[in-house]
């Protein structure tokens, strides 16, 4: 990271891309009030993307009803049994 700098919110309404582009060099960018720090922009934290894996709901399934039931039948039973 270089050194901070230090912008105006003037300045953020005015040249908003001129400060993006010193975020986007890896700069970290404090927003003045006045004379008052407000704000800090910071680039984002270099980290691996998550993975979203979806649960395994056959498995979670036969875990809890074993193989008798089947997740479809058990859903329409239960829509079946209760009025709404």
């Amino acid at each position: 990271m270089l050194h901070m700098r230090a912008v105006t919110i003037r300045q953020i309404h005015h040249d908003f891309s001129a400060v993006l582009a010193l975020v986007a060099q890896g700069e970290e960018v404090t927003v003045l009030n006045r004379t008052r720090p407000v704000a800090r922009i910071c680039p984002p934290l270099p980290e691996a993307p998550a993975k979203f894996e979806m649960p395994d709901f056959a498995a979670r399934s036969k875990a809890i009803f074993g193989d008798s039931r089947r997740m479809p039948n058990i859903v329409l039973e239960e829509r079946e049994e209760s009025r709404w």
